[in-house]
């Protein structure tokens, strides 16, 4: 069985820092490349930032560009999503998705909520 499940969110204050990770089983990791999605209420879902299978090549959207490093462990099946100067604006529910490179089979994991305050 394929699971993605974040953990890190929760609230913090405007200028503050989170750490999100997104833990992967049932998939060989290096097939898959990773992204961070956000949805804010009433608004649609939106990436965030991705990061390769292979080279680790990253994006970023240009709202949390400078601020938001994507990275990923394979040895131990998770990306992390450092958050830093975190801005109310930035407040949403953060989901990870996985899509293998060959097959392109995709699963999101359930969400984490991060709430920044000002």
């Amino acid at each position: 069985e394929v699971q993605l499940v974040e953990s890190g969110g929760g609230l913090v204050q405007a200028g503050g820092s989170l750490r999100l990770s997104c833990a992967a089983s049932g998939i060989t990791f290096d097939y898959y490349g990773i992204g961070w999605f956000r949805q804010a209420p009433g608004k649609e879902r939106e990436v965030v930032s991705s990061i390769s299978e292979s080279d680790g090549t990253s994006y970023y959207a240009d709202s949390v560009k400078g601020r938001f490093t994507i990275s990923r462990d394979s040895a131990k099946k998770t990306v992390y999503l450092d958050m830093n100067s975190l801005k109310p604006e930035d407040t949403a529910v953060y989901y990870c998705d996985a899509t293998d490179i060959w097959t392109k089979d995709n699963y999101w994991g359930q969400g984490t909520q991060v709430t920044v305050s000002s």
